[in-house]
């Protein structure tokens, strides 16, 4: 029998810094709402869904800083997506900023959770590849300051075996790294979902914006056919703070096909059906790692070309 889930991908058009979460919970909760109206099983949101892309901003003040953090999940601004999640027995993943106690100290990371039908926290993601830098960069039309605000996630690239199939989770920058999808396609993962706030231009470049937007895609694509997975990525899109993220989120076959993709810049939920037995072809045939992949001769490189591979 066929492992079909029908998966929504809810962009969400830009959060301006003085919105409130009350707010922008409430426009998750419409997606939610067209979202069960399309029989979804599973809704998934952005990276830092709940606020604006705040590590544009630098502040010293670790109070403000942490204005943008959520120290529990869920928490009063988040209950209703929980609650009504819940009442249609829908899973979701859902990035925020976490803020948490751990061994009497404070952390914080760039974290994703995903959540079963039953309004539980099933997996926990914490953002790995942290782009950017950590001190005001005067040579920066904007900042990008994730390295001052976040530590570098703890948790690997684990899978999780949820809605019958298994899940992996990674975040923004990590979709860029190829790494990323081979460690999760190593313990067998169906469905990566992930979500990502990209600018439309790099001010340190003078690289278009549909470049931007094919590296985007690109990078999930082969991260989808090359470990024979699908992948949902879902961004924060439009003109934020008076900054253009681009949008683009898409789902993607493990073939490396798009499915579906968003069209605007604003609120949209894009739907498709995701059968995960598709991703067996893939896993059984040419990605066949256990019969196939020969990491015993990637050394082979230095020895027998005499060029030293880069220290890690």
């Amino acid at each position: 029998m066929a492992r079909v889930l029908t998966v929504g991908a809810a962009q969400l058009g830009p959060i301006q810094k003085a919105e409130s979460r009350t707010s922008v919970v409430n426009r998750m909760l419409a997606l939610v709402e067209a979202a069960n109206d399309k029989g979804c099983d599973l809704i998934v949101f952005t990276e830092l869904s709940l606020t604006t892309f705040f590590p544009r901003w630098y502040m010293e003040d670790q109070a403000e800083v942490d204005q943008w953090f959520e120290a529990e999940m869920p928490g009063p601004d988040t209950q209703a997506l929980f609650d009504t999640t819940r009442q249609y027995q829908m899973a979701f993943h859902l990035g925020y900023a976490e803020l948490i106690e751990e061994e009497g100290e404070l952390h914080r990371y760039n974290t994703a959770i995903l959540v079963d039908r039953d309004g539980q926290i099933a997996g926990k993601y914490r953002k790995v590849h942290l782009p950017g830098h950590d001190e005001f960069d005067t040579e920066r039309d904007f900042q990008h300051l994730e390295k001052r605000y976040f530590e570098v996630g703890n948790l690997g690239f684990p899978v999780w075996r949820f809605l019958d199939g298994i899940f992996g989770m990674c975040i923004c920058n990590d979709r860029r790294w190829p790494e990323t999808y081979r460690v999760m396609g190593l313990q067998g993962v169906e469905m990566v979902v992930l979500g990502y706030n990209t600018p439309s231009t790099n001010s340190q470049s003078d690289e278009a914006p549909h470049v931007r937007a094919f590296h985007n895609l690109i990078s999930m694509q082969a991260g989808a056919y090359q470990n024979s997975t699908w992948v949902v990525g879902v961004a924060k899109a439009g003109c934020e703070d008076g900054h253009d993220l681009m949008g683009g989120s898409a789902i993607i076959a493990p073939t490396g096909e798009v499915v579906a993709q968003c069209r605007t810049l604003d609120d949209e939920l894009i739907v498709a059906d995701c059968d995960l037995d598709a991703t067996k072809f893939g896993k059984e045939t040419i990605f066949d790692f256990a019969r196939h992949r020969r990491i015993e001769h990637y050394g082979l490189i230095t020895e027998r070309t005499g060029v030293e591979l880069p220290p890690e």
